[in-house]
């Protein structure tokens, strides 16, 4: 498994980590398999969706706000995160994706985004590779 971290900048905010996941390809000698990213924390969570118009990540924090009451004192969690565990588990906490000569095979806009809900912080980011079976 190998591990980077991402530090974050904001409460609410989607970092695209596409590179950073395809530069630990390039580490080892990788062919066809899959890359399973996995994020260890409670109150982030990480997701595939489009990376080419910023508009998109703006709207879907936006709807996740919507979606999810922030009034603390409607949870009975009392830290004052309750929130961002809720958006955490809607948004997940792994991704699995292909990867063909190795590189990742996403679609044409697609990227992969650590999803952060209680920043700022620094966040770890654990990928597994697992090479086609012949």
């Amino acid at each position: 498994m190998e591990t980077f971290n991402v530090r974050t900048h904001q409460s609410v905010e989607f970092i695209e980590i596409t590179n950073q996941v395809q530069n630990l390809l390039q580490q080892g000698d990788r062919g066809e398999g899959l890359a399973f990213v996995f994020i260890p924390h409670t109150t982030a969570g990480v997701t595939i969706n489009e990376d080419a118009d910023p508009s998109v990540k703006q709207d879907m924090i936006a709807d996740l706000q919507r979606l999810v009451p922030t009034r603390q004192s409607y949870y009975a969690h009392l830290e004052g995160n309750s929130a961002s565990h809720f958006m955490a588990s809607l948004m997940g906490s792994s991704v699995t994706v292909p990867i063909e000569g190795g590189q990742i095979a996403l679609g044409t806009w697609q990227g992969i985004f650590l999803c952060e809900f209680d920043g700022p912080r620094t966040r770890k980011v654990q990928v597994q590779f697992t090479p086609a079976s012949e």
